[in-house]
């Protein structure tokens, strides 16, 4: 137990990162991002599909998203997906496109927005957290280490629990000052 084991930890905890990179790039800013489109899916023969997969996702302007289906026949059903959204987005079809204007965000609904960020944040700190829990368990049930191995392998586990949650928190500061940002 040693370099492999740390490995394995920290490759553990930055999947927890990259989990809530995602999950924060779908959250809306006052600005066009193709993230924000990200969790929402579109039924297309009869199954969800993700919308990047059934169309192209540009951005013509700074507030404004440009969806070209591959298919023109599945307008209708990619519009009432992004009005049954919780993105608060009204779409306006348009020669086959779909056009989202994306209107500036109230200080509330910015609110709502950090408040809905702050809670992923802590949720992926408490997965950091578990992640170090469970190595510290595997750490004292294994009875061929020295008390002093432990310590090492304790003190190593949580040097990276620190790293991976200052991650977390730099997203997350970085995030909000997109959010508030008029």
């Amino acid at each position: 137990m040693g370099e492999k084991f740390i490995e394995d930890l920290e490759l553990s905890m930055e999947k927890c990162v990259e989990s809530f990179n995602r999950e924060i790039a779908t959250i809306r800013t006052g600005r066009a991002s193709a993230n924000m489109l990200d969790l929402i899916k579109v039924e297309y023969y009869g199954f969800p599909t993700p919308l990047k997969e059934i169309a192209q996702i540009s951005i013509p302007e700074p507030r404004q998203l440009l969806i070209k289906p591959y298919e023109s026949e599945i307008v209708q059903q990619v519009a009432k997906a992004i009005r049954d959204s919780n993105l608060g987005l009204a779409p306006v079809i348009e020669e086959g496109n779909v056009r989202l204007n994306i209107p500036a965000l109230s200080e509330e609904r910015r609110k709502e927005f950090v408040k809905m960020l702050g809670k992923a944040a802590e949720n992926a700190r408490v997965s950091i957290r578990n992640v170090r829990r469970n190595a510290n368990e595997v750490i004292k049930k294994d009875k061929t280490l020295s008390e002093d191995r432990q310590r090492t392998l304790e003190t190593n586990v949580q040097k990276s629990t620190d790293g991976y949650i200052k991650k977390i928190d730099d997203a997350q500061k970085a995030k909000e000052k997109e959010i508030m940002t008029i």
